[in-house]
C-alpha cells in the first residue's frame, strides 16, 4: 500500500506529483453553516465589504484560533489547498501523498483590519523558515505559505515576506520558505476540525513562533 511515510518510519517531505496524488472524489465534506464562535457563514458568499486570504502556518487548529479573537475579522474556516486530490480527507492529507497544506481562510473587514495587518500575525505565529515542518509537526501539510487571489494581495505578501525575512536574518534566523501562490480550490475540512479548540480547549496544538516581532509599520 503507498504511504507517505519513508521506509524507516520518517515522514516525506517532499510534495508528490498529479500521477502520485491520491484519486479523491467528487462528493465535496459536508460543512456547518454557522461558525462555532461567532455564528457566521463559513462559506461564500460573504458580505462585499469584505475581503479573504488563505494562510497555512502549521497546525491549522492553533492558526484558526488566533485568527478568529482579531477585531476586523468576520470569519474563519480551516481546509486544505495546494495539492492535487479534490476533496482531500484529513487521513489523505497526512499521508503526505495529496500535496495538500492546512489552511486557515480568513474572512475580513478592510476598512478594520488591514491585509497587512492580517498577514503580521500570520508572519509573527509561526516560524516560516522551516520548510515541511512547523516545531514538533512534521509534513508536507504543515508548510508556510499564503494564498492570494488578487496582483494586490500578492505584491503586499511578497513585501511583507521580504521585510520579515531581513528581520529574520538579522536575528540569525536561515531563508523564508514560505510559498506564496495563486489561490486555488479550498477544500474545507471535516467538520470536528473548525474551531477545533473552542471545542476542545484542552487539544493540542503545535502553533509557535520566532519571537521576532513584525511591526505593521515597518509592513506599510
Amino acid at each position: 500500500m503507498v504511504s507517505g511515510i519513508g521506509p524507516f518510519g520518517q515522514k516525506l517531505l517532499t510534495l508528490p506529483g498529479s500521477a502520485e496524488a491520491l484519486p479523491g472524489r467528487d462528493e465535496t465534506m459536508p460543512v456547518s453553516v454557522a461558525h462555532y464562535v461567532n455564528g457566521r457563514t463559513m462559506t461564500p458568499p460573504f458580505p462585499e465589504e469584505t475581503e479573504s486570504v488563505v494562510v497555512g502556518m502549521g497546525c491549522f487548529w492553533g492558526a484558526e484560533h488566533k485568527y478568529w479573537e482579531i477585531p476586523g475579522v468576520w470569519t474563519t474556516a480551516v481546509g486544505y489547498i495546494g495539492g492535487h486530490t479534490k476533496n482531500a480527507t484529513y487521513e489523505e492529507v497526512c499521508t503526505g501523498l495529496t500535496g495538500h497544506n492546512e489552511v486557515v481562510l480568513v474572512v475580513f473587514e478592510p476598512h478594520l483590519l488591514t491585509l497587512e495587518s492580517v498577514l503580521q500575525v500570520f508572519w509573527e505565529n509561526h516560524d516560516p523558515t522551516q520548510g515541511m515542518r512547523q516545531g514538533n509537526d512534521v509534513g508536507t501539510q504543515y508548510r508556510s505559505g499564503i494564498y492570494v487571489d488578487s496582483e494586490t494581495q500578492r505584491a503586499v505578501a511578497e513585501v511583507t515576506r521580504d521585510t520579515y525575512a531581513e528581520l529574520l536574518a538579522a536575528a540569525g534566523y536561515g531563508e523564508v520558505t514560505t510559498e506564496i501562490l495563486d489561490r486555488q480550490d479550498l477544500y474545507y475540512a471535516e467538520h470536528y476540525h473548525q474551531q477545533y479548540l473552542a471545542k476542545s480547549p484542552m487539544g493540542y496544538c503545535g502553533l509557535g513562533g520566532t519571537g521576532i516581532p513584525c511591526p505593521a509599520s515597518v509592513l506599510k
